[in-house]
């Protein structure tokens, strides 16, 4: 079999799912990520595609251990989204689910700045379909502000890569560094699609806004290329500990009071970010292991938490805390399968997140780091609390909310089914995944002291959260709209220009007005000279203007170059 751009495989069979019905669209579909996993494996590893465009290389395909993990990674992402989605006929998801999947694939490979920058426009623009799906007007209004976000960081991405070769002639996406003006642009258009904090707001307001099968595509694919730029291009840069602490902590606060418990998901994937981005600024072994494996299992046990509340949605047509409870009557095997999700995700052991974000944790205490490492201990308590708890408790158990309902359609719990395997098997035999990572791991997860302050973390955490909900301490699940950082740039921003323009809009007008005159005057002045009617055109030869045109066509392009 000759190996193919990991990319074209999707590519090609997102046309293919265009012009077919049926069961050879589901066929084609399930068949998809198998075939191009394999595809992958065929590819020795430190092989690559170039094509030459003009003085440059650009490298469509680059393999090492880094980009090969993210690569099996999102055909396993793809592969559970797939089969998650098979009842649903609507050919626009499955198309733009296929592309962003072959998107991300492509900017994982990408071996330089400008395919980087291609594949990195290609996820914006397939994903954002995914939102529009819902054919709500709530989902068409987040829609366009996410494409203006993703389009927003592919333009300071392409900004940054035409200063790199500016500086250094090269256009290899590797280590790049905060030095010079293109690594601080190449990072902000990394941060962007990462959810740094003030730049998180696309994905709390997009991501509960997409159909049920469309959040579990979208949470897999677009932060995870992001943590995977990091990681290649950004990795030691003690700036992202402190930034990834940050983002480890904020959501927390957010996600206790939302009632949506998507956008409480949204706001846990930023959390689980957060140690990834630590990770990579601690940037030893460890820490870089610790945040690929913890990159691994966020897209399998947070894509099985996105399939659970997508079954309850789907089941349902309810979201909110407030209006949901009891599920668990109707829906048990979805319930049991949430539980396993919020197990991982809380870093129980024997579930995916112990291996993982323990590793990252343990390096920030070894480097020197004893802060971040409490607000990571915090974060962990904190995640327990939101998404371990509070996802599963508010939507299956909480109070009875008379609703009796059955179990979503075989192919979604097939899907979630896989993915609680695999949390389970990465958490008790890690080992398996350790040996794919970048690096030699020589990390044990399973020591005495880390099960026991694992488990004490835990405990009192759920006694915590027990006690506030006993003593109506804990806010209760009301409808409402939080208030986020968007609020400075879509309410406090837009009154500032009106303010401005209040106050400085005459002397504006004004100016502008006097110079369209002058323009306008210099205009006529030269149309009675030079235009058709004017005295050059009644008493010049032909021959004397073609010299004329000449001479202003050369002053022009002397202007131009210099």
């Amino acid at each position: 079999m000759t190996s193919v751009a990991p990319f074209l495989i999707f590519y090609v069979a997102a046309a293919l799912v265009a012009v077919t019905r049926g069961w050879m669209r589901g066929a084609i579909m399930i068949a998809l990520p198998i075939v191009g996993a394999y595809n992958l494996y065929t590819f020795p590893e430190a092989t690559g595609i170039t094509f030459a465009l003009f003085d440059y290389q650009l490298e469509f395909m680059r393999v090492d251990r880094l980009s090969t993990l993210f690569g099996y990674l999102f055909h396993l992402a793809a592969f559970l989204g797939v089969v998650y989605s098979l009842h649903v006929k609507d050919t626009t998801q499955h198309v733009a689910g296929l592309l962003y999947a072959g998107s991300a694939l492509g900017a994982v490979f990408a071996g330089d700045l400008i395919t980087l920058f291609l594949f990195w426009e290609m996820l914006a623009i397939s994903s954002v379909f995914l939102i529009l799906a819902r054919k709500t007007a709530r989902a068409g209004r987040a829609a366009m502000r996410y494409l203006l976000v993703q389009v927003l960081s592919g333009v300071i991405l392409l900004a940054g890569a035409l200063v790199r070769i500016h500086e250094t002639g090269s256009i290899a996406f590797d280590f790049i560094g905060l030095e010079g003006l293109s690594g601080w642009l190449i990072f902000t258009a990394i941060g962007i699609k990462c959810c740094f904090p003030m730049l998180h707001n696309w994905l709390t307001d997009a991501y509960p806004e997409a159909t049920p099968t469309g959040t579990v595509f979208l949470s897999a694919f677009t932060t995870k290329v992001a943590v995977y730029a990091l990681a290649r291009a950004f990795p030691g840069t003690e700036l992202l500990i402190y930034i990834g602490a940050t983002m480890a902590m904020f959501p927390i606060f957010f996600a206790v009071i939302e009632n949506d418990l998507r956008r409480v998901l949204a706001y846990s994937l930023i959390n689980q970010v957060g140690f990834m981005v630590v990770g990579i600024g601690i940037g030893t072994t460890l820490a870089l292991n610790g945040a690929i494996s913890h990159a691994f299992n966020d897209v399998v046990f947070k894509g099985l938490l996105f399939m659970c509340m997508g079954a309850v949605l789907h089941m349902t047509g309810k979201m909110n805390g407030s209006e949901l409870g009891g599920l668990y009557k109707s829906m048990p095997i979805t319930t049991g399968l949430c539980i396993v999700g919020a197990a991982s995700i809380s870093a129980f052991p024997l579930f995916s997140g112990f291996v993982s974000k323990s590793m990252v944790m343990s390096a920030a205490i070894a480097e020197g780091y004893p802060i971040v490492w409490l607000a990571l201990l915090f974060a962990s308590a904190g995640v327990f609390h939101h998404a371990g708890i509070k996802i599963p408790f508010f939507a299956f158990f909480a109070h009875d909310s008379g609703i009796r309902t059955k179990e979503p359609p075989w192919n979604m719990l097939l899907a979630m089914g896989i993915a609680a395997v695999i949390c389970i098997f990465n958490g008790s035999y890690p080992w398996v995944l350790y040996s794919i990572l970048p690096w030699e791991v020589t990390y044990d997860p399973y020591t005495a002291a880390h099960v026991l302050t694992q488990t004490q973390l835990l405990f009192f955490s759920a006694l915590a959260f027990t006690i506030l909900k006993l003593t109506q301490i804990y806010p209760p699940e009301l409808p409402g709209v939080n208030i986020d950082a968007e609020w400075l740039y879509r309410k406090v921003m837009p009154g500032f220009v009106r303010t401005f323009l209040a106050t400085f809009g005459p002397l504006d007008k004004s100016i502008r007005n006097a110079a369209v005159g002058s323009v306008k005057g210099i205009i006529g002045s030269i149309s009675r000279t030079h235009g058709p009617g004017g005295i050059m055109a009644r008493t010049w030869h032909t021959g004397d203007m073609a010299m004329w045109v000449l001479i202003l066509l050369a002053a022009y392009l002397i202007f131009y170059y210099l």
